[in-house]
């Protein structure tokens, strides 16, 4: 690693100095595997007995309860999770206050974020498994984490100590925490899955002791079939497996070991085009907007052209019968002993193989609205037809032609731009588009380790709990995304790919304008790129309880990250396409030559927060907190967040539990970048300040033994400021809402048991304020409520059956614009593109335990 000693010496003298000036500090660590399993336990247990939550995450003190912490967390069970009855992991991320979830891409690769940043990425939210992130960056996390039986609750800390007791996860810490093993009896539970869009799955657990009390086991998983929640030819099976061993010490303590391994293919969904009339989303003629999806056989296997850099042949197989398809394996340790009655150390470590397939389509990437227009003009030569220039190519390749046309690739059937009429009628819509073949393959390791220790004091009317440690990743990822070429389709479910032909007076074909539908190649660039990260995290928590009332806890975090970006050159003169290639595009694009350009980078950052709660009552809690946290970007520079937020939490038996929380987040220089537009192979760099005031609410009312009314919600004013693009100032942004990012969102679920422990039946009811497509504000998306209902039955004490349907009105709410259209969108053609929530679903499962 190339960071110095004396930065690391630097790095011990500053956490020494925080010993001497802040005797006091706050908030976690990740917690020790014990004591998640202790806590999980015990919150259960309270919760059957009507008694106070007991929190594992955002904390370093056992057993805290939940009242008490100066931080806004949020808790799910088992029974939410099961309730709110996941397609995908993001899905389970809408139990979080705060937390937008754009959950319409699939299974995986959805975006979600945090109290006000823009949607359309994963910053700033760390999602973990048993207190250690699943992958170091956060982002795209969900490609190798499943929620299954193996998993017994869902904990979330928003802002607070989420940046300090991790990395990248300044904004929110979401921790799914895992079934505690069986040490006194054998536990076993099975579960089948089915859902009518052809979801077939099926999930086990089993856990039992070897040795009583010292050696217990536990191994899950499942296997599923699907074809996603949209129609589609093609189904996509997968498999993931987890399996642990853990011997507990005699004088307490215990080490753990584990391992998953998954291989799971599935679909991934884009945009599709919509009907926008007098400020009303609609279908486009011909596609149904909540079941269709373009994607289908004519996209099953295509050769792209390409640099033979990249492949020899010159050819890279673009595969939507494998969709998305995802390796993983991984293999961990947790450890934990106490070497007195006042301290202990810990230590876990995972290292995860990891790789993705992605084979995904994107309609309207690059042309966006302009590239929705009818067949005629697509095929008329001049400026109104978005493929002008192919046009153009042909004229001087076929001279003797009178006109063009278009031949399916699935019919073979010929229509020429003079059968106005036929052309017109095509799919009862007349349109065509252009869709993006974006093949991404990505490989590479992610090992982290979490160790160190924690010294428990108490004096009087002074409890102290010091946590310690050292965080260390080592990343690397290479991504092969090379050959992206854009093909012609028409518009609707299952489309049909078309070639582009010189035809002569009488529509015979004289010649093709493009090959296998492709009408140009290398639309992204070169493709190809390699990162590492190496980092080392120093870290110190404090908690201190003063008498019954008051604690006060603070901490802070110094990474050291050492960063390298190999990222491939495009060809100077693009290379020719393989011989015999039809078509009169002559070359590959802007494609890799070979060689590669080296950035490497070194830095330093620090997160601290400071936060407090006071005890009003033994049901009422104040509580205070600012956090200040940071993102690392590989060789970008890191971008910093500020969270400021206050708070009130009740706790009144059961009859009623809430907590509201005013917040200021301040997300300073956030960079990112997009596609251009109008030169697909280029980046454009987004830099813009933006900031967030709101209120979240999360609240459970029991009225009755048999009656429960949940609400969680966030209403918030997220504003842009400062807004460049490529450097360039646009002031006339300043003030507007971050693209993707509702105004409020909310969710109430009142739940009825049923008589005699027979079951419970629940309504859900969610709302998504408007979102804005783009940055500038253009495109308007109206807000949307989606209605839910579930039933489940306990058919004997081993025997459940739950029932679920979702978006039971056939609501149709969309979730994203076209990103890849730029930040100033407008749908004046009363045509646009943008990602929508599938229409009515219905399924259930029936689980045993055993």
């Amino acid at each position: 690693m190339r960071t110095t000693l004396g930065l690391s010496f630097r790095a011990l003298l500053l956490v020494g100095s925080t010993l001497s000036v802040a005797p006091a500090f706050a908030q976690v660590g990740p917690p020790s595997s014990e004591a998640e399993s202790t806590a999980t336990e015990d919150a259960s247990q309270a919760d059957a007995q009507g008694g106070e939550d007991i929190i594992v995450t955002g904390t370093t003190t056992r057993n805290r309860p939940l009242i008490t912490a100066s931080a806004d967390i949020t808790l799910a069970d088992r029974e939410a999770i099961d309730r709110r009855a996941p397609r995908s992991t993001a899905d389970l991320l809408e139990l979080v206050p705060g937390v937008f979830v754009e959950g319409t891409g699939g299974e995986v690769s959805n975006n979600y974020s945090v109290r006000g940043l823009q949607g359309g990425g994963q910053r700033f939210v760390q999602l973990e498994e048993d207190g250690l992130p699943i992958i170091y960056n956060g982002g795209g996390a969900d490609f190798f984490f499943s929620q299954d039986l193996t998993i017994d609750r869902l904990e979330a800390v928003k802002g607070g100590s989420s940046g300090v007791l991790t990395v990248n996860g300044a904004g929110a810490t979401i921790n799914f925490v895992s079934r505690r093993l069986a040490f006194d009896e054998p536990e076993g539970i099975a579960r089948a899955t089915a859902y009518n869009y052809g979801l077939l799955r099926g999930d086990f657990y089993y856990s039992a002791p070897l040795l009583a009390d010292k050696l217990a086991f536990s191994v899950g998983g499942y296997l599923q079939t699907s074809p996603g929640v949209r129609r589609n030819p093609f189904n996509y099976e997968g498999w993931r497996l987890k399996g642990a061993l853990e011997y507990r010490f005699d004088d307490g303590g215990f080490v753990r070991l584990s391992a998953k391994g998954g291989d799971l293919k599935t679909v991934f969904y884009a945009g599709q085009p919509y009907a926008l009339n007098d400020g009303e989303v609609g279908a486009v003629a011909g596609l149904d907007p909540q079941f269709d999806h373009i994607g289908g056989s004519s996209f099953a296997r295509i050769q792209a052209p390409v640099s033979t850099f990249v492949d020899p042949d010159g050819f890279r197989e673009f595969n939507f019968t494998d969709g998305v398809q995802i390796k993983t394996a991984q293999v961990r340790i947790d450890f934990e002993k106490p070497l007195s009655d006042s301290f202990e150390i810990f230590g876990r470590a995972r290292y995860l193989d990891l790789s993705f397939d992605f084979n995904g389509l994107f309609p309207g990437s690059g042309t966006g609205n302009a590239g929705l227009a009818s067949a005629v003009e697509y095929l008329t030569p001049g400026a109104g037809s978005p493929i002008n220039g192919l046009l153009t190519l042909g004229q001087a390749a076929f001279p003797t032609a009178t006109r063009f046309g278009i031949r399916s690739r699935t019919s073979g059937v010929v229509l020429g731009s003079n059968q106005v009429a036929e052309l017109n009628a095509l799919n009862g819509n007349g349109f065509l588009q252009q869709t993006t073949l974006n093949h991404d393959f990505q490989e590479g390791h992610d090992f982290g380790l979490n160790a160190g220790g924690r010294w428990a004091f108490e004096s009087g009317a002074i409890k102290n709990s010091l946590t310690f440690g050292v965080l260390y990743y080592d990343v690397r990822r290479f991504q092969n995304q090379s050959a992206t070429a854009t093909a012609l389709n028409d518009v609707r479910n299952n489309s049909n790919l078309y070639d582009v032909v010189a035809l002569d007076a009488n529509n015979n074909v004289i010649g093709s304008l493009t090959d296998n539908g492709l009408v140009s190649y290398g639309n992204w660039g070169a493709g190809i790129r390699e990162r590492t990260d190496e980092s080392v995290s120093l870290y110190l928590n404090d908690e201190i309880q003063i008498g019954d009332r008051l604690r006060i806890d603070g901490g802070i975090r110094w990474e050291f990250l050492d960063s390298r970006f190999d990222d491939g050159n495009a060809a100077a003169v693009n290379q020719p396409v393989p011989a015999g290639l039809g078509g009169v595009v002559r070359d590959v694009g802007s494609t890799f030559n070979g060689t590669f350009t080296t950035r490497t980078d070194s830095k330093d950052a620090i997160a601290w927060t400071v936060g407090a709660n006071y005890l009003l009552t033994d049901n009422l809690a104040v509580y205070a907190r600012y956090a200040d946290g940071f993102q690392t970007n590989n060789v970008d520079p890191i971008t910093r967040v500020e969270l400021y937020e206050i708070g009130a939490r009740v706790e009144y038996g059961r009859l009623f539990s809430g907590s509201v929380t005013l917040f200021q987040t301040n997300f300073n220089d956030q960079f990112y970048n997009f596609i251009d537009p109008l030169d697909p192979t280029r980046q454009t760099a987004f830099l813009a300040d933006l900031s967030t005031q709101g209120v979240e609410i999360d609240a459970m009312v029991r009225p009755t033994d048999w009656l429960s009314v949940n609400f969680i919600g966030v209403f918030q004013d997220p504003t842009l400021d400062n807004l460049s693009l490529n450097g360039v100032a646009q002031p006339t942004f300043d003030g507007n809402r971050p693209e993707r990012t509702p105004s409020q969102l909310w969710t109430i679920t009142p739940t009825v048991k049923l008589p005699n422990g027979v079951g419970e039946a629940f309504v859900r009811y969610k709302y998504i304020g408007r979102i804005f497509a783009d940055s500038g504000n253009g495109v308007a998306l109206p807000g949307y409520g989606v209605t839910g209902v579930g039933l489940t039955l306990n058919l004997t004490d081993r025997l459940q059956l739950a029932l679920n349907a979702d978006n039971i009105f056939d609501e149709i709410g969309l979730t994203e614009g076209n990103p890849r259209q730029g930040q100033t969108q407008n749908a004046d053609s009363g045509f646009f593109y943008a990602r929508g929530i599938v229409g009515p679903t219905y399924g259930g499962t029936l689980t045993m335990r055993f």
